[in-house]
This record gives C-alpha cells, sequence and structure tokens, in this order.
C-alpha cells in the first residue's frame, strides 16, 4: 500500500491523515526526518507559516524536504504548505523550501473573521470542489513550468509544478476528498 505522510510539526495532522485514507492509501503523521525514508509522497499542511518553517529548521526538515523532492517524490502544500514550497514569498527576503516556482502572498484573504467556503472548479477533477479558506494566502505569479489548476476571483489558488502541488485552502476540512485522491495519483505516477 501507498503511505503517504503528513508533516506533524502543526496543523490539521489528523484530518489530513483521513483524507488520505479516504483515497485508498496510508496515511503516517510525520514527526522525524528518518521517517521521510518509509513514505512515497508528504503533505505539509495548513498552520502558521512562520511557526512551522522555524520547527522545520529546528528538526532538520529543511534539508531533507529538499532531498526528498529531489527524488522526485511528491509534495503537497496546503494553506501554509502553500507558503513554506514557494520560491518566493512577497515582502519576506527568505522562503523556505524554495522548491516551487511561484511567489505567493500571506494572509492574501484577509484575517481569521474573513475566512469563508466556496466551491472551486479544479482542472482534472470534474465536479467543483469545496474549498475552506482560513488566512489563506495567494498564489501572485508562476513560473513557466507551473500549472494553474484554479483561481477565485481571477487569483490562482491552487497549481501544479510535476510532482508538486499546492493549494491555498483547506481540502482536509470537508468530507470532499478529491484533493487528496489527485495528490495520490501523482504519487502513483511517481512511482510508475
Amino acid at each position: 500500500m501507498i503511505k503517504i505522510g503528513v508533516l506533524a510539526l502543526q496543523g490539521a495532522v489528523a484530518e489530513h491523515i483521513r483524507g488520505i485514507e479516504q483515497s485508498g492509501a496510508q496515511g503516517i503523521a510525520i514527526k522525524r526526518i528518518e521517517q521521510l525514508d518509509e513514505i512515497q509522497g508528504i503533505i505539509i499542511p495548513g498552520g502558521e507559516s512562520t511557526t512551522i518553517g522555524k520547527l522545520m529548521r529546528t528538526y532538520h526538515f529543511i534539508e531533507s524536504l529538499q532531498q526528498f523532492s529531489e527524488r522526485g517524490k511528491p509534495i503537497f502544500g496546503t494553506c501554509a504548505g502553500l507558503i513554506l514550497i514557494a520560491k518566493e514569498i512577497t515582502g519576506q527576503a527568505e522562503a523556505h523550501l524554495k522548491l516551487m516556482d511561484m511567489t505567493v502572498a500571506r494572509n492574501a484573504f484577509g484575517r481569521q473573521r474573513e475566512s469563508f467556503e466556496t466551491d472551486l472548479p479544479l482542472k482534472g477533477i470534474e465536479e467543483k470542489v469545496r474549498a475552506v479558506f482560513i488566512r489563506a494566502p495567494l498564489i501572485e505569479k508562476v513560473g513557466a513550468g507551473v500549472d494553474v489548476l484554479s483561481t477565485y476571483q481571477d487569483q490562482i489558488v491552487a497549481a501544479q509544478q510535476g510532482h508538486l502541488l499546492a493549494a491555498s485552502f483547506h481540502p482536509e476540512l470537508t468530507d470532499d476528498y478529491r484533493m487528496h485522491a489527485y495528490f495520490l495519483d501523482m504519487v502513483k505516477q511517481s512511482q510508475a
């Protein structure tokens, strides 16, 4: 069975594991870099990107996840996870993992009270996907190799670059697990 990890430093880890398991893979909470050898893909969940970034440095995940990506293993960043995999963050001197060719803006949709839910069309998924936006970031621009998967009010909210997937929203906070299934398909393709 395919094993997909969820970086378990902060955020909705259990909810992502449920989404992975509903999609037909085994979900594993990743707390130590040695566990990366056990999995075929990883989700970096939402939370607070600065805090997760500091914890990733403390527990040596930056270099380990960069090497994970170099081996072509899929990585899915949701909300704060999207910020963590971006090459550039608007108004911030240093990005974290610097993996995906995109520039992102933190809290682009406003504070907690501006949180909302909507149904989004998503390239590669037939019917609209339920998306929960909580202090969500925004993808301001993408490089030539990045495929835009979804927009909301003409703003990019989901994208893919090869084995890297990013979403501004929280797919794990709904009962719609099609984004997890989409990621599982990416993992299966990377294994082929």
